[in-house]
């Protein structure tokens, strides 16, 4: 599958996305075919280096000696302003300049410091993207969303930037550890609860095939995935009204990892966070319990925790929510799902209801 994302903007911007099998040659070639005399700098996650390193560079991606590529520690305690620092040092003492490119391979936090990195080198280069975790093919390698974290919350700082191409070969997921690939699952589902009635369908049906990794389901739910968030961000590019429907279940979700000091993995967090909003509508009448408990069912089976550890106190999660960049004002833009493949966005959010909620999701 290939598409173009159109970006409502003059002049016309588009951002391609291609997921496909069997890519790795072509990315090689054509990234390094240097469109438009671009020479572009690879910046890779240093733990997939060591597992696909030796493979694409066979295939014609640059090696270490060819002095542009970057080795990166991705980790969420390694997304800050320091690394961009670092990072941006190794460009320049390589040669990059304006009519450079920032290729990023790896997963979400990969993507999201070489991203903004592309947005702020030499005031923005190009970058494209070769996303390698099932969290970043289904979600955080669509839409241009980059940043790194302040010790006050996560992704404060940082900029829409959208990449030039975006390539997506399911092989990489399989030297993806189980635990990542669970992580990525709780994206899917969020994907699916938001709307896609029939991806959810599939998730319930299909889960043994895509447990199993096999190429077929997980194009599947990588599409589906891509398709319904680049229609978002062709509406909504810079989240003033429709693309805030994607943060379902990231505003307690981001709560808890900062609260957890980012002990507690993303996709972990964001299926606390769909927990929360589901229960939350259910006590407001805007959902039926029927949903909730498939929405726990899915979740249990992929391993997804669906109650807060007692560690988390309410108060803190409701103190971190107030800080999160999704807070305008004083108002917290909440997304609450209404049914199955169907959410709304509400900005009178009872913060009381919300603790009790927080209260009777946590494990005894």
């Amino acid at each position: 599958m290939r598409f173009t994302i159109e970006l409502k903007d003059i002049p016309r911007r588009t951002s391609e996305v291609i997921i496909e099998e069997r890519l790795l040659g072509e990315i090689g070639r054509v990234i390094e075919s240097c469109p438009e005399n671009r020479v572009p700098y690879w910046i890779w996650d240093e733990n997939v280096w060591r597992l696909w390193g030796k493979r694409v560079t066979e295939l014609g991606w640059p090696d270490e000696e060819s002095g542009r590529v970057v080795l990166f520690p991705a980790s969420e305690v390694n997304k800050r302003l320091s690394a961009l620092e670092r990072l941006a040092g190794r460009l320049v003492r390589a040669g990059a300049d304006r009519q450079s490119a920032i290729v990023a391979v790896g997963g979400g936090v990969t993507g999201d410091v070489a991203g903004f990195l592309a947005s702020i080198y030499m005031r923005g280069i190009m970058h494209h993207h070769v996303p390698t975790t099932l969290l970043a093919q289904v979600d955080s390698g669509i839409g241009g969303k980059t940043g790194v974290d302040l010790p006050e919350g996560k992704n404060l700082i940082g900029a829409i930037h959208q990449p030039r191409t975006v390539w997506m070969d399911p092989v990489f997921l399989e030297t993806l550890p189980p635990e990542e690939f669970r992580q990525g699952m709780a994206e899917v589902i969020k994907t699916a609860m938001i709307g896609d009635e029939l991806l959810w369908k599939f998730l319930e049906s299909h889960g043994e095939a895509i447990a199993a990794r096999e190429r077929g389901a997980l194009l599947r739910i990588i599409s589906a995935c891509c398709m319904f968030k680049a229609q978002v961000v062709e509406e909504d590019e810079m989240e003033t009204g429709r693309r805030r429907i994607l943060n379902l279940g990231h505003t307690v979700g981001h709560a808890i990892e900062k609260a957890g000091n980012y002990r507690i993995c993303h996709g972990d967090a964001v299926a606390l966070g769909l927990i929360a909003a589901t229960t939350l509508s259910v006590r407001l009448g805007k959902l039926s319990a029927g949903d909730l408990e498939r929405l726990e069912g899915l979740c249990g089976a992929w391993g997804l925790p669906v109650r807060i550890p007692r560690t988390f106190q309410p108060e803190d999660l409701l103190t971190a929510m107030k800080a999160d960049k999704k807070r305008i004002g004083d108002t917290i833009h909440f997304i609450l799902p209404v049914r199955i493949g169907g959410v709304e966005d509400i900005s009178d959010l009872d913060l009381r209801e919300l603790k009790e909620t927080l209260v009777s999701i946590s494990s005894s």
